[in-house]
Parts: structure tokens; sequence; C-alpha cells
């Protein structure tokens, strides 16, 4: 086998040999092995099923969890030669269309979806349609609830590869430590003998952790960054920090663009393009940026504020240095910014009467099939739950058997006329005439933009909603309107025996409060691993299960004799007691005067800790002058004062 693998490697990919690991797995693959493979970051994961895949008779299905990693690797791929295409969120419904049908012929070779596509009815339907080879998982850690970056949905895709009778998968990951590892294989029963790992050590990264004071870390960044020769990223914990730091570099005369999830979607797109290009040196991010870069000549990542974790952590400085060559990573560490890094952690639990209304809301809103009708944004203000954690609270509704997912509709459309109304009508015959003047009838009309009713256009006329949005899809696709849609609603099915299960709220809050000190126990063991008297490289090989990297790397800081000790550079501020309970008790009388009763411990330490929850953005919270009085305190020491009273 290996000649004839190494020939079709030649042949598709233009390389002569194959990297660590990759044989082996594609080997066990193609002998109808399902495998785990762990590479380092830019060292071939995805050679693996793009091989196998030409070698397997049917489709290969690739979930990726980020849209710009399928759009490089569709590029790649159709460049070599082999149709890979995806179905995304940024497509026409005529461009989904048109790969729906070429899978369908047996034309696509590799199909790369995001897990949160399985929530589509539609695409289940097409799908169950269609004989697939091979489950790839890329960023498979996502997989697990004890990894870093857990994503709800991914603890679904074992039951989809059943439903869809899938016998092979592949699990791929540049990050997961023991138990991660047991609990990704288990869940798809992969055996131990099939899981490969190559080395995590790599030679070329220089580690330094610097005990750096908040006001001294501006002067020391911009030192660092006019050392470095080529391009490089500083990773922030906050949006506005990545502004500030980004502009504080520029006046110091080094090019710096800031990048995070709150710029405009082509603004995003154009800063990587020209990271990519080579047009700008130095990208100052949030973690939004990285999952999506393969840029090979990365030499330098710097921390300015503390990673969320050691896995976050290496998964960011393993961008730098791919082509092999010598490349620095720096963390300007102190422990001013934890309770930061924390609050994220316990701003994502949602109280117990959170979980309850959510509950409530399932069980006092059932129609007469026993189904449930949701939308996320109010869903979330009502329950007082963040949007994430919101998702991860359904999803084990799901796993619990209370709710099985339908399908998702949007509940407003609004459209335009791109051409006169008679003009568009005459496009079609007497009947379809009739059908559209009927949907114009139910449009209230405001100057140019109109809003369809379909509350009163279905009660009107027996209409099926599915037809009326074909319809309103093809005119928006042949250009006769502009159409908007907003709102999406969800429609689950309920299994009332178990959404009653009067214990079924106290075990999902136990649930998150597991999670939750799971993650605090991980930040304790980032600031461990910063303040290490041994070698940093290959302590960080031993927390992902490598027992093979040197004992001293000899370039890293502790290495050097560099090891340090985090302090806190400002003193945090202690608030009177007395202080503290009066401002919490102007929260309560505030919400109280809006008919909000019984507020948890859990809402009144986010108030102090100044952390935004949906409860305080719609009744104006943030503008009482106890918001954010204690946030350079520790949550932790913000609840012991409460509890205490």
């Amino acid at each position: 086998m290996t000649a004839s693998l190494i020939t079709s490697l030649e042949q598709h990919f233009g390389f002569n040999q194959f990297r660590s690991g990759q044989q082996q797995t594609i080997e066990q693959l193609l002998n109808q092995q399902s495998s785990l493979a762990i590479f380092p970051t830019g060292s071939g994961k995805s050679l693996c099923y793009q091989l196998t895949a030409l070698h397997l008779p049917n489709l290969t299905l690739v979930v990726s969890p980020l849209l710009a990693l399928m759009k490089d690797q569709i590029s790649f791929l159709n460049s070599k030669g082999i149709y890979a295409a995806s179905l995304d969120s940024s497509q026409t419904s005529e461009q989904s269309h048109t790969v729906m049908s070429d899978v369908r012929a047996g034309k696509v070779k590799i199909l790369m979806v995001s897990v949160e596509r399985f929530k589509n009815e539609r695409f289940r339907e097409f799908i169950n349609q269609v004989a697939i080879s091979m489950l790839v998982v890329d960023e498979a850690h996502c997989i697990s609830e004890w990894g870093h970056n857990f994503r709800p949905d991914y603890l679904k895709l074992p039951r989809y590869r059943e439903e869809l009778n899938i016998p092979l998968v592949l699990l791929l990951t540049a990050t997961a430590t023991k138990k991660v590892k047991r609990d990704m294989s288990e869940r798809f029963a992969i055996a131990p003998e099939c899981i490969v790992q190559t080395g995590f050590y790599r030679a070329n990264l220089d580690l330094s952790v610097l005990s750096v004071k908040t006001a001294d870390k501006a002067s020391t960044l911009a030192n660092i960054v006019r050392d470095q020769q080529g391009p490089g990223i500083v990773y922030v914990t906050l949006q506005h920090s990545a502004e500030q730091v980004a502009a504080e570099l520029s006046r110091q005369g080094l090019h710096a663009v800031a990048y995070h999830a709150g710029l405009e979607d082509t603004l995003r797109y154009g800063i990587q393009d020209d990271f990519m290009a080579g047009k700008i040196n130095v990208v100052v991010a949030t973690i939004a940026f990285g999952m999506g870069i393969d840029k090979s000549d990365i030499r330098f990542v710097i921390h300015y504020d503390l990673p969320k974790s050691i896995e976050n952590y290496s998964q960011e400085i393993g961008r730098a240095g791919r082509d092999g060559q010598p490349s620095q990573c720096f963390t300007l560490a102190n422990l001013d910014g934890l309770n930061t890094v924390e609050n994220f952690v316990y701003g994502d639990t949602p109280e117990l009467s959170g979980i309850e209304h959510v509950i409530n809301d399932i069980r006092q809103h059932l129609d007469q099939q026993q189904r449930w009708e949701m939308q996320e944004y109010s869903l979330s203000s009502d329950s007082n739950i963040r949007q994430l954690a919101l998702k991860t609270l359904l999803v084990q509704l799901e796993m619990q058997g209370a709710i099985t997912p339908l399908y998702a509709y949007y509940a407003d459309f609004k459209y335009k006329f791109l051409v006169d109304k008679a003009q568009l009508l005459g496009h079609f015959d007497a009947t379809r005439q009739a059908f559209l003047n009927l949907i114009f009838s139910h449009t209230q009309f405001k100057k140019v933009w109109g809003a369809l009713n379909f509350d009163t256009l279905t009660q009107a006329a027996q209409v099926d909603r599915k037809r009326v949005v074909a319809a309103l899809d093809y005119l928006a696709e042949k250009n006769l309107i502009a159409l908007e849609t907003k709102r999406i609603t969800q429609v689950y099915q309920v299994h009332t025996e178990v959404i009653n299960n009067p214990e079924l709220a106290q075990q999902l809050h136990n649930y998150f409060v597991d999670k939750e000190q799971a993650e605090i126990k991980r930040i304790a063991a980032l600031i461990r691993f910063f303040e290490l008297k041994s070698c940093l490289s290959y302590n960080l090989a031993r927390y992902f299960d490598d027992n093979k990297a040197p004992e001293q790397c000899g370039h890293c800081s502790v290495c050097r004799g560099q090891a340090v000790t985090l302090e806190y550079s400002i003193t945090p501020t202690n608030v009177a007691d007395d202080v503290i309970y009066q401002r919490t008790d102007e929260l309560l009388s505030h919400l109280a005067a809006k008919g909000f009763n019984n507020i948890g411990i859990e809402t009144q330490c986010r108030f102090l800790a100044g952390m935004s929850v949906p409860l305080f953005a719609r009744n104006k919270v943030r503008q009482l002058s106890g918001f954010g009085l204690c946030e350079q305190q520790r949550y932790s020491e913000i609840k012991a004062k409460l509890l205490a009273r």
C-alpha cells in the first residue's frame, strides 16, 4: 500500500514523502479503522482526510468550526483538481442548490459544513439520501466538554454519525490533554491503537514569560515589536484593548491594526487578507483571529493579556513559525487580569432560576403537537442567560432527551421592489401572478420597504408557508426584489415525560457548575505553568501527554535562568462592606420597581463585578453607581462577601 499511496500523494499534491503520522493515519482509515490524529498546528493534519477521500468510494463529509478555514481548504483542493465544496451561510440559494445537485450526482468528493448546519431540516433530509464514506471532525477538541473552545453542538455528532450510518470517522486536533483524548475517542469508539499522536514539542519556538507591571506593558510591547523581524500577532482579551493597543503601537511609529469580532465582516476579512499578503505586519487581536490563519512565516506571537488556558496559549503560539524557522513567543504577565479571565467563566454560568425559566417556557408554550417555538434573543433576555450559555443549555436538554430540534424559520421578512411591480408580474403566468398578488396584498409598505404579515396571509388563504418563502427566494435570486430576513425561530419537538421531571433543572445547573469549576481550575493551572521553575517547552509537551520532549529545551526563559513569580502590579481596591451592601440594595430596589423580585446572588455578584447579563442591558442597570464597583476583585471574593451578609 505504501508505494501506491506515495504515488497518489505525488500525483495529487506534489509531495514525495509523508510527514510524521500522516501515513499511519491514512493507512488505518483505508483499512476501515476510525482514527484520532493529534498533530501540532501546521503539521499537515488536513492531508490525512484529503488523500484518504480520493481512495474512498463515496462522499467525505467534513465538519469544521470556521468558515474561513473551509474556504481556504476548498480553494486548495480545487487548485489540485479535486472537487471540494461547502454548504454555508455565505451562499445564495442558487449556489447551495448547485452544490447539493453535484453531491447527489457523485461529483463532489469532499463536502464541508459547520456543525450547526445539521439543525437545518432541509440539509438533514438532503444528507440522509447521500452515501457517505467518512465523517471528518476538524478541531475535534470542540467535542469534549472538558476541552477548551467547547462547542455544545459538537456533542451531537456521534448521534448524527449513527443516524447517517457513516462507517468511518477521523478526528483531527492539535491540542488534547489525556482526559480530552479519552473523551473524544470514547464518544466515537476509536480504539487506543488508532490514536496517532506525533510529538508536540516545537524546537523552533522560543518561549518567554515576562513579569510586567500593567503600567509598563505598552512600552515593553513596543520595545519587543521593534526588535522583531517579520510579521506577528499580539493577543489581547477584550475588544476595546485591541483598539487601544493597536493605536498605541501606531503612535510609537509601529504600524499595527486591531482585529476583533466587533468589526464589520468585510473589514475583518480585509485585515486578514492584508496580513496574509504581507501588507500588514502586526495585528492586535482577540482570539477571534487565528483559527483560519495558515500563514507560515509568522515570526512572533505576543500575549499582552493572560490567555484563557494552557490550551489556548498553546494553540495561539502554535501559529508562529510554521515554516520551521526560529520564532519568538512572549507573554507579558501579571495577576491584574486574572479576575477578567475568571469573570468570562462565571458570567456564562446560568442561575438555577434562569434554567427553571427556560423549562417552564417549554412546558407552558406547547402546541397541540407538543412542539415548542423559540427565538434565541428573546429567550436569552427573558431567562437572563447569555446566548452562548443558552445554546449549551438547549443542547443539554437534547442530550437528556427532553427536546428534539425539528427545523428553523425566519420570523420577519422584509422586501422592496427592484423593478416596477407590473413589470415583475409580467414574468409569470396568471396563476403565479394571483399567488404573488396575494403575498403583496398582505405586505405593509413604509415608503420603499414592506414587511410581510404571515399571520394574516395564512388566515386569509390556506397558503403553505414554505411555498411563500420559496417564491420570495426566487424573486430575490432573479433580482426582482431585495429580500431581508430576521429573527430565526427554532422549532423543537418536546418529550413531556422528560421535561416534566422535577429534578431536571437542578441536574442541569449541577452540570454548569461542574464545568465552571473545571474552567477555574484550568486558569489556576495556567498561572502555575507561567511560574514554573523547570523548562516551559518540556512541561507544555507533558501537559499534552507528549513525554518525548527534551527536559531542558535551552530556548525558553526558564532555561535561560529567568523564571518569574507573578504579582499584582495594581493593588486591588477593597471596597468597604457597608458600601457594597448599600449599592446592592440600590440594584434590588431598582429592579423591584421594574417588576423583578427574587434577584439571585449570582446576578448581584455580576452587577458588582461589572459583568453584562441580558437583564442589565434592558433595564439600564449599567447606569447605577454600583455597577462595576468591585471589578478589580475576584468573583469568588465578591460572592463570599454577599453570602456573609
